[in-house]
């Protein structure tokens, strides 16, 4: 096991233009599957404890399962708490999650500033590196009026400048979950103008169902971090209606299959990404 430094992953993938992944588990198989990915494609690994995972949990519990099922493998591995609100921020970081995603994106404009900056602050103070959100995501097939949800630049620049954050995850035409019509193409032009006035690594979330060629262009703009969920909790649930549609079976033997499934997915996120091979043991041990 190799609990990594965060910021040296993310400075590796801006200096190697490539992104590295970031997924969310939701239970000691799917936590077993993004280590085992991690393993077979060589590839560091930002396993991150989320919004379905605590209120079912508890962010303590969530982080010991993470920590332990990662401490058990071989994997280059960093446990981030992703989309985390003010006091759960200030508990992660007593429970020695290594970086931390602050959400503030719901709050007015200088109230955001605000808060995201006393949070680096006290962040740092512990060697923890803060990712913020500025501007809006929906959730998948939600209708809304896009002009109101990108990310301004010029906001980009201020909030960046202003809070010391060291990434910002930033809204450009991506939404939580796999839309069911037709994807808003991501606007690429728009990463690199952020990315242009904020000199900082960026973030994109709602990674899921976008097509090869934009991943890689915003890649290529900026975007050192992937998130993704929804392809991979599929993967995990086709593997386990798979065992079902069979008949009475153990549910061991189904969320076996739905963890192998999860495996095969991740690993193909990670070569789309172009992390596959940059573990930093990897690279050591060449």
């Amino acid at each position: 096991m190799t609990q990594v430094d965060p910021r040296g992953l993310i400075q590796d993938a801006v200096s190697g233009g490539y992104a590295v992944g970031a997924f969310n588990m939701h239970s000691v198989e799917t936590t077993e599957a993004l280590v085992r990915a991690a393993e077979q494609a060589s590839a560091p690994v930002f396993l991150q404890v989320g919004r379905a995972i605590v209120p079912h949990l508890g962010l303590a519990k969530a982080y010991e399962m993470t920590r332990r099922v990662a401490e058990e493998s071989s994997a280059d591995y960093v446990i981030h708490l992703d989309h985390g609100p003010w006091d759960e921020v200030l508990e992660a970081i007593r429970l020695g999650f290594t970086s931390v995603m602050y959400d503030g994106a719901h709050l007015p404009f200088e109230e955001n500033i605000r808060s995201t900056r006393r949070i680096v602050e006290i962040a740092h103070d512990f060697g923890i590196p803060v990712e913020a959100e500025l501007g809006k995501i929906p959730d998948a097939d939600q209708q809304v009026d896009w002009s109101s949800y990108y990310t301004d630049v010029a906001e980009a620049e201020r909030f960046v400048a202003e809070t010391g954050v060291d990434y910002l995850a930033v809204s450009v035409g991506i939404v939580h979950g796999v839309p069911l019509t037709a994807p808003q193409p991501l606007d690429i032009e728009r990463i690199g103008q952020i990315k242009a006035a904020t000199g900082i690594p960026l973030v994109l979330h709602g990674a899921s169902g976008l097509p090869p060629d934009e991943v890689r262009a915003a890649m290529a703009a900026g975007v050192a971090k992937l998130n993704a969920d929804t392809d991979l909790r599929h993967a995990f649930r086709a593997g386990i209606e798979a065992v079902w549609e069979q008949g009475d079976r153990q549910f061991e033997e189904a969320v076996a299959e739905g963890r192998e499934r999860m495996i095969a997915a991740t690993v193909e996120k990670m070569k789309l990404y172009g992390c596959a091979g940059q573990a930093p043991s990897a690279r050591v041990s060449a």
